[in-house]
């Protein structure tokens, strides 16, 4: 008889508490993802996503509680070549090319992928012979990823990668982040684009106040939130009336379109449609961003079901 070991998790996270004096970034929380995953963890400035990925970076150490990559301490893992990250800012030495500078990182380590195949991967070979000091802020984040690409991590963890690219080269640095976890490499990514997590990620990990308040795939998370949102073309608006109606939780307008948060789209839309002059009539599911802002606003308090923890 045969016993098979199971496959480690990509990060294992449990009970982590890490506090600096009085501010307590993170408050014991528990994560874990899968081999494989593509996991956006959003959050809003301060909610603790920085400080947790510094310490499965291994660039600090949790006050309590303890975290895993692959089976190893975190600092075990990066020395393995497991883990590799896209960070905003710095890593790059302005007076070498493109070329070079992923060439030095690939010195770095034993087992590499050839620079060439990084570069191509990366979007960038025809900048290979250009000076790292005159690429533009999105050709420097593509850099970053082909260094990161170098040592053909298991886990790849991203923050902020598209920071200064166009849409189009948004669109191509996803497709290559597509096709690497297709091969099996884990990514985790933090990103102020609600749209990148929506189109990319296979599951969302939301962070508020240094705790996870909701932990599921895109699709379980937007069902958080309930109701529908319904836009439409409305002069003159009155919105504080329109806010009175039954059902109806907010009301925003920028010009003469007006976004309604209601519990009952189907009676707001006959209000719109036989009491004002409002046209243009749309009725939507919640999406991203509506979840983002009301599981993060300061009054939100973590559901007790679901998704949500």
């Amino acid at each position: 008889m045969t016993s098979s070991t199971p496959t480690p998790a990509a990060i294992d996270a449990r009970g982590v508490v890490k506090s600096f004096g009085s501010v307590h970034a993170v408050r014991g929380i528990d994560l874990s993802i899968k081999p494989g995953e593509i996991v956006a963890f959003l959050g809003p400035n301060g909610a603790g996503k920085t400080t947790t990925i510094d310490m499965i970076l291994g660039l600090s150490t949790p006050d309590a509680g303890s975290i895993s990559v692959f089976g190893h301490s975190p600092r075990g893992a990066i020395a393995r070549g497991l883990v590799s990250a896209v960070l905003q800012t710095g890593g790059l030495l302005k007076d070498l090319t493109v070329r070079e500078t992923v060439e030095l990182t690939a010195s770095l380590f034993a087992e590499k992928r050839p620079v060439d195949e990084a570069l191509e991967r990366a979007g960038i070979r025809n900048l290979a012979n250009r000076r790292v000091g005159l690429c533009s802020g999105g050709e420097q984040q593509r850099l970053r990823f082909a260094m990161a690409l170098v040592s053909d991590p298991a886990l790849l963890i991203l923050d902020e990668p598209t920071t200064g690219m166009d849409v189009e080269a948004r669109r191509s640095f996803w497709n290559a982040i597509r096709a690497d976890a297709a091969r099996g490499r884990t990514v985790m990514f933090a990103t102020h684009y609600l749209d990148e997590a929506d189109e990319y990620a296979d599951r969302i990990v939301l962070m508020r106040g240094g705790e996870i308040v909701a932990d599921g795939p895109t699709s379980e998370i937007k069902n958080l939130v309930s109701g529908r949102m319904v836009h439409a073309t409305l002069p003159d608006a009155d919105l504080t009336a329109l806010a009175a109606l039954p059902g109806v939780d907010s009301v925003e307008a920028a010009g003469e379109r007006v976004a309604i948060r209601t519990s009952d789209s189907d009676a707001l839309a006959r209000h719109l449609l036989t009491t004002t002059d409002a046209r243009d009539i749309e009725i939507t599911a919640q999406n991203l961003e509506s979840v983002f802002l009301t599981l993060t606003a300061d009054t939100a308090a973590p559901a007790q079901n679901g998704a949500v923890r």
